[in-house]
């Protein structure tokens, strides 16, 4: 399977120029990687992963959890990718509203 393979809809991912100049790889090299031509070592996926700001694990398609729902399982995993970006503060403030909507819930 290419690395990089997920949908553009879940995650704008750079050309593979730009990604290749922010982990510090050949242009040719990043490119085989992202179309599945070559794998790359895991330091150099974990390059990877830190540059685009995500982890290994997103980058290679493997769950974050085991949920039977895939719908639901997508959903936790592109949160967990979007929070990647997200300073301290602002995961907090997600905390807090996504524990606000279960609290809700539990009263009605």
């Amino acid at each position: 399977m290419p690395l990089l393979s997920l949908p553009a809809v879940q995650w704008h991912r750079p050309s593979n120029a730009e990604a290749a100049r922010r982990v510090g790889l050949d242009e040719r090299r990043y490119a085989h990687y992202a179309s599945g031509r070559r794998e790359p070592d895991l330091a150099t996926l974990v390059r990877i992963a830190d540059s685009l700001g995500t982890s290994p694990n997103w980058l290679l398609g493997v769950a974050l959890t085991s949920s039977q729902d895939p719908q639901l399982s997508a959903y936790i995993e592109r949160f967990a990718n979007a929070a990647n970006g997200m300073s301290k503060h602002e995961i907090e403030m997600c905390v807090i509203q996504a524990e606000a909507v279960v609290a809700a819930k539990s009263r009605s």
